[in-house]
């Protein structure tokens, strides 16, 4: 992975988190940096998974990009979706 995949997998990864954080309705019940170090975990795989797919081989590109975006979108809402809600019955 060159160092422009690196750097564009930490800023789509902070910003995708920081604008998951954003549009989360109510009372968040997990912590402010979860969001954006789960958006740069899951850009970086995104980026790992677009080169084992064969995109963006020569060098960064658009479908990179692309591919971590999504990537990222998806760990954030499965994080945010999954951790901090309190799951007793309420009776």
């Amino acid at each position: 992975m060159s160092v422009h995949g690196l750097i564009s997998a930490l800023v789509v990864g902070l910003v995708v988190g920081a604008l998951g954080r954003l549009v989360m309705p109510g009372r968040r019940g997990i912590p402010v940096w979860l969001t954006p170090a789960v958006g740069t975990v899951a850009a970086l795989l995104g980026s790992v998974a677009a080169r084992l797919a064969g995109l963006g081989a020569t060098g960064f590109g658009v479908p990179d990009l692309l591919v971590q975006i999504g990537v990222a979108g998806v760990g954030v809402v499965l994080v945010a979706a999954t951790t901090g809600r309190d799951r007793s019955p309420t009776g």
